[in-house]
């Protein structure tokens, strides 16, 4: 599997229950977590391949080795394979993400 971003182009962003019928369907449990204004995480890796989806607020993901920058917002998905060293900002209005493992 490979990095990839997916944005939602509906103009309204989806519901939570919405998002957590797409993991369903791909065989995921998800659950949520929120973030602060401005808060940051640090360069890390997981053993595992993540689905994240914003339910609301902003955040960007950090990807050092690919020297990009990637904004995401409500309704948009990341698919972060195993072992992508990644960190991530939070935006001004916080965030609340939902995420599941393939």
């Amino acid at each position: 599997m490979k990095l990839e971003v997916t944005r939602w182009v509906e103009e309204q962003p989806p519901s939570e229950a919405a998002l957590r019928e797409i993991y369903t369907s791909e065989g995921m449990q998800p659950y949520s977590w929120s973030n602060g204004p401005g808060d940051r995480y640090s360069p890390h890796s997981h053993g595992y391949h993540k689905v994240i989806y914003v339910l609301r607020g902003s955040k960007t993901w950090i990807l050092p080795e690919l020297d990009k920058r990637v904004e995401t917002g409500p309704g948009d998905r990341l698919d972060l394979p195993s072992g992508t060293l990644h960190a991530a900002e939070v935006g001004s209005q916080g965030g609340t993400c939902l995420e599941g493992h393939l």
